[in-house]
């Protein structure tokens, strides 16, 4: 009889599990592809910081209280590329990233975090400064920073045809 009851919570969490990532997925998908500044197209680096983050949330699915999967999701990611970012080196501030590369590229991650978090997930300043540690004051700065340089910094102009080439 306990064996059953357990075997239905079980099947019960994966069908919840299963409902979440089906829901909340593509847009975590998102998150972290413009986290590791990947292509929409080609993300191995954004598809393993996802299902890191995802793994962790399916082990303490049971015993999260009311805080919201998506959020607590989120947080996990941020944390998992945060310490990625750290122990790899840093990417230039260079457009010469090629074709595979994603729109803030030209950002550092700590830039990018801010972003994401602050403009695309549209998570509040102090909300954004507690997750990752740091003074309100500094991520309000480095978000301006951030900004200043997806402005400033335009993409490569294209060669303007030429009659040699149409021949």
């Amino acid at each position: 009889m306990r064996e059953r009851r357990e075997s239905t919570l079980a099947d019960r969490r994966a069908r919840e599990f299963e409902a979440f990532v089906a829901g909340a997925g593509g847009r975590l998908l998102h998150v972290a592809t413009l986290l590791t500044a990947e292509s929409p197209g080609h993300s191995p680096e954004a598809q393993r910081l996802l299902l890191g983050a995802l793994t962790e949330m399916y082990a303490e699915w049971d015993r999260r209280s009311d805080e919201d999967p998506y959020d607590r999701t989120r947080q996990e990611l941020v944390t998992r590329f945060a310490r990625s970012a750290w122990r790899l080196r840093r990417r230039a501030r260079t457009w010469d990233a090629g074709a595979e590369a994603g729109v803030l590229v030209r950002l550092v991650p700590q830039e990018r975090l801010v972003v994401v978090l602050r403009l695309y997930e549209g998570v509040p300043e102090e909300q954004t400064a507690a997750l990752l540690g740091l003074p309100v004051e500094r991520v309000r700065a480095i978000g301006t920073r951030a900004v200043s340089v997806l402005r400033s910094t335009r993409p490569p102009r294209l060669r303007a045809p030429t009659w040699r080439d149409a021949s």
